[in-house]
């Protein structure tokens, strides 16, 4: 039975690091813009989570609706006043604005919160679920359900809603929108505040699994890129897909050869699938 405790494992993981990547393949794919903020944003949701529930003691699977609008705001005015400036440059430039303000977040995070890990513990702790043999804590488990929830909706929002066409207007012809009347730089805004709410929504559940510390943004950013490059630009269920795919690879690699491999299994299997199939699962050739 120790093969199902891994695959739940890799599946609650997997739909994590979906959520992660949701949001930072949205911007990448309809901005061409590597936000390379991402994982400082993931973090900041994980220690608004944290303050959140030790203030007040709002769960975190609760905490992530005050995040999702706090940080659309704040992902809407960064694009519109900074990003939108250099958005029709070469990449290089908005990667180096990207860099260049995600150090400043980093280094305001170091001064605020420390370098120290910090762990969100419920008290009462919610307990484990047993299927048999398979066991699965509770937290984790809610935290997996909000996560694929999260990740429903922002594809429901893209299909369903007259902004979410809209940015898959942009992102699919980008001179046939503005022809229709579709306002790029407002789409532009919206989509990178999307994706920036996603990141610290995401940021608020992953507080109940993963220590929260200034310096996992990396680690969260190098999930976020790998689940995008795996599932395919722009695309909601590239982006499951590639999460379950990593979260999979990750458990049952840890299994196999031992945790300190996680990160190279990560990247070897992103190399693999730049060589075999760079447009990942679900891309297709011609989205940049």
């Amino acid at each position: 039975m120790i093969f199902v405790q891994i695959l739940v494992n890799g599946l609650v993981l997997g739909s994590l690091y979906a959520c992660i990547a949701a949001g930072f393949s949205l911007v990448w794919g309809v901005l061409n813009v590597i936000n390379l903020m991402h994982g400082s944003f993931i973090v900041l949701g994980a220690y608004l989570a944290l303050g959140l529930y030790l203030s007040i003691g709002l769960a975190p699977w609760w905490s992530l609706a005050v995040a999702a609008v706090l940080f659309f705001g704040i992902g809407y005015l960064i694009q519109r006043f900074l990003i939108n400036r250099v958005i029709a440059a070469p990449v290089l430039l908005s990667l180096t604005l990207t860099f260049g303000l995600d150090l400043i977040i980093q280094n305001a995070m170091l001064y605020v919160f420390k370098a120290d890990y910090r762990s969100l513990k419920l008290d009462p702790a919610l307990g484990s679920l047993a299927f048999g043999s398979v066991v699965v804590p509770v937290d984790r488990l809610i935290a997996m359900i909000f996560a694929l929830l999260l990740t429903l909706a922002l594809y429901i929002v893209l299909r369903k809603s007259r902004v979410g066409r809209a940015i898959v207007a942009v992102r699919v012809d980008q001179g046939a929108a503005r022809l229709l009347g579709v306002n790029i730089p407002s789409i532009y805004a919206i989509a990178f505040g999307i994706g920036t709410a996603m990141a610290a929504s995401a940021g608020t559940l992953l507080a109940l699994t993963f220590p929260i510390a200034p310096v996992a943004s990396y680690a969260f950013l190098g999930k976020a890129f790998v689940v995008c490059v795996l599932g395919g630009l722009g695309s909601v269920p590239g982006a499951v897909l590639g999460g379950l795919l990593l979260g999979l690879v990750e458990t049952f690699g840890a299994y196999a050869l031992g945790p300190e491999f996680a990160v190279m299994l990560s990247f070897g299997l992103l190399i693999l699938f730049l060589v075999v199939r760079p447009q990942g699962i679900l891309g297709r050739w011609g989205f940049e």
